[in-house]
């Protein structure tokens, strides 16, 4: 996907000045830059390979990093350049770095094909006009020279210790079809071959553009707020907390929070999002997104290589170093199967003339052809490309998934567990009943509460502090404010110790009496969250929230049914609440569970099969990642883009039944490209032994049969997950 090569370099091994050279042979142009405080090499037109960070001390690495036509995989620091696969070996390169950005046409394989066409073409008239002589020596002229650059790349990547690549098989098919005096066959497989490789590369950009687009979203330039006047900046050099000012259709410069201004925001080019969403102050904006109405002055909160639109490009291009284990499997045969060819052609060369007598022009003409079509360029490339193509495609629609490995994985899942909080529901509830016990008042029992939650981000807390800033009420002063995990919060309210914390635990600590238990029970079978208020053994009174299920919950759990997926939600919450919310969306449940109730939870599951997790990535973090597969609700928060396996943007709960169809989906394109791959190499193989098929046909057969599996794969790029099979 990035079409680089990053090697980390052990010192005290291979000088790096010999491991420069080997690139170089391989045809490659290598330049050093400075990457912080290691060494990076870039080829000219590439991106900086980059380094994720520091390396102080005499021990630090050296990275190098290469263009790649078919690889973006990070090669361990013990691996051999081109070890992970012969199609992506050194020599089999569809696109150089020099031709980025041009038409086919002008680039070097384009040049390559048009003039291996005419001398071709220049062949046949002089067949036609002149004598067969004269015609013969032309095409064995268009062979030679059509070959000559596809035979320099051959010698490179056999000096590297790959003898198997196409590029070699091409060459002896070539120069062993001009010895048996095959010239115009072996003239017109050159230029068959160049096509081919000229239509791989195309169709690999294809799967590519959608990732480089990405990266073309967000605007070069921004207007910086600075002492009342604004100036215009490059938006790569904007810092954490400048002031900018984004004017009605403008692109967001940079993630950041809104401070002035009400506007309608388009977020569709980052999350897929297709509707504008209202956002005011403190409402969070993501870079690229465009502002559709007034002008909004937000604060930059994140730096230009931590952008919601950069993390999603590195995770993207760096996904393909998580491989499905079908592809790993794929690379593992490829590697047997490539020399099993090879001895095969040899067997079809030798045995029927040594054997039988039979002619060895005929036998050594179908060795070649069987040699051609035996190259495993399809086959290696039918999941990689189908994978980039899954990637690319939910990355357009907010969907973010860790590699082939995560997909795989998505494709078998048979149950789906949520969590509550922050994932069916909004994660925003509101205070809808206060009951003060007696001898308290309303504002007495908000004030320990805001007290005791003060400087707190969770949910509940947020509620609280809220419905006590909309009343007015001041909190009181506390300190040495701590979470009783799954219970509640404890803090020094004035001066003594107060507590909000759930009912259960409220009586455990004497706190509340039959009375108080029997209302909160009443409010939780209402669908709401209560929480008891108290201080050392006196119950202060009760305050219950609600927080609403989002609107698309219950039709994301009916398409997971119409898929064959179960789905359970496993929350900290009581039993009652828990009740209510899940039987309006026709789910099991699990209540009053600990993080380590999930963890075991998931455990059991995964028993039965595949089970995928959905959380907000921070309490759930165990869970997600006992999980076959975590995912992180929220709209480019650092957790989401790291902790778990996958990353839902758009907070859609109707995006998870769209994960799991466009994982499914990515695993049919794979079998179909693993059998088309296989199964015209088989008809061919048969076909040419027997003598049905020549040598043109086998090119065909190999850089046809690749073509047709990237176009398949590419086919991914329009899969719309949201459409209900």
């Amino acid at each position: 996907m990035a079409e680089k090569l990053t090697l980390k370099l052990e010192p005290g091994t291979t000088p790096r000045d010999k491991i420069e050279a080997a690139v170089t042979k391989l045809g490659y142009g290598i330049g050093v830059t400075k990457a912080k405080k290691a060494k990076t090499f870039v080829l000219p037109g590439a991106r900086e390979a980059g380094n994720d960070q520091d390396h102080d001390g005499p021990d630090h690495s050296d990275h190098a990093g290469h263009e790649h036509g078919t690889s973006s995989a990070t090669k361990p620091a013990a691996a051999p350049v081109g070890t992970e696969d012969d199609h992506g070996a050194p020599g089999h390169i569809h696109n150089d770095p020099a031709d980025r950005g041009k038409r086919w046409y002008e680039t070097g394989k384009g040049r390559l094909v048009i003039g291996t066409g005419l001398l071709l073409a220049a062949a046949w008239a002089v067949k036609l006009l002149a004598s067969g002589d004269i015609a013969n020596w032309a095409f064995i002229a268009a062979c030679l020279i059509g070959v000559a650059p596809v035979a320099r790349r051959a010698f490179s990547a056999l000096q590297a210790g790959m003898p198997f690549t196409i590029e070699m098989l091409m060459t002896i098919a070539a120069v062993g079809a001009l010895f048996i005096g095959a010239a115009e066959e072996a003239a017109l497989v050159v230029f068959l071959f160049a096509v081919g490789e000229v239509l791989e590369g195309v169709a690999a950009n294809k799967a590519r553009d959608g990732i480089r687009a990405l990266a073309n979203l967000i605007p070069k330039t921004a207007l910086v707020e600075e002492n009342g006047a604004t100036r215009e900046v490059a938006a790569d050099t904007l810092t954490i907390n400048q002031m900018v000012l984004v004017r009605p259709g403008d692109r967001v410069p940079a993630d950041g929070e809104i401070v002035e201004g009400t506007s309608g925001v388009d977020d569709s080019p980052v999350t897929g999002e297709s509707t504008p969403v209202t956002k005011g102050p403190g409402d969070a904006v993501f870079a690229g997104s465009i502002n559709t109405e007034a002008a909004l002055r937000v604060k930059v909160t994140k730096a230009a290589e931590d952008n919601t639109i950069a993390r999603i490009i590195k995770l993207v291009e760096e996904a393909e170093t998580s491989r499905a284990p079908t592809e790993r499997f794929i690379d593992r045969f490829s590697r047997i199967y490539m020399p099993a060819i090879v001895g095969v052609s040899l067997l079809v060369v030798l045995v029927p003339p040594l054997a039988f007598g039979q002619p060895w022009d005929t036998w050594i003409y179908r060795g070649l052809a069987l040699l051609l079509i035996g190259c495993p360029c399809a086959l290696v490339i039918s999941v990689p490309a189908s994978i980039a193509s899954s990637l690319s495609a939910g990355a357009r629609r907010g969907l973010l998934m860790k590699g082939g490995a995560v997909i795989e994985a998505s494709a078998k899942v048979t149950k789906v567990a949520f969590d509550k909080t922050g994932t069916l529901t909004h994660g925003r509830p509101m205070v809808t009943d206060v009951i003060a016990f007696d001898g308290v008042t309303e504002g007495e029992l908000m004030a320990v509460a805001a007290g005791v939650e003060n400087g707190s981000s969770h949910p509940l807390a947020i509620a609280i502090l809220n419905r006590a800033k909309e009343a007015g009420i001041t909190a009181l002063p506390s300190r040495e404010a701590k979470a009783i995990i799954g219970k509640g919060v404890e803090a020094i309210v004035g001066d003594a110790k107060a507590w909000v914390a759930s009912p259960r635990h409220a009586t455990d600590a004497g706190a509340m009496d039959g009375l108080g238990l029997r209302r909160a029970t009443q409010l939780e079978e209402e669908g709401k969250t209560a929480v008891v208020v108290y201080r050392e053994r006196r119950g202060l009174g009760l305050i219950a929230m609600r927080d609403e299920p989002r609107a698309d919950a219950v039709k994301a759990v009916q398409q997971l049914k119409a898929l064959g997926v179960g789905s359970v939600i496993l929350t900290g919450d009581n039993e009652r609440t828990a009740a209510a919310i899940a039987g309006g969306m026709g789910m099991e449940f699990r209540a009053d569970m600990m993080p380590e109730d999930k963890l075991n939870y998931i455990k059991t599951m995964a028993e039965a099969g595949g089970v995928m997790m959905i959380g907000d990535g921070i309490n759930d973090a165990p869970a997600l990642k006992q999980a076959s597969v975590g995912v992180a609700m929220g709209s480019g928060t650092d957790v989401a883009l790291e902790t778990a396996d996958a990353a839902i943007l758009r907070d859609k709960v109707t995006d998870v039944p769209g994960l799991i169809r466009l994982s499914r989906a990515t695993m049919a394109n794979i079998r179909q490209n693993v059998a088309l791959a296989l199964g015209l190499k088989a008809v061919f193989l048969v076909t040419t032994v027997f003598g049905i098929t020549g040598l043109w046909i086998a090119i065909l057969a190999d850089t046809g049969a690749t073509v047709l599996v990237t176009l398949n794969a590419l086919r991914l790029l329009a899969y719309n997950p949201e459409k209900e099979v």
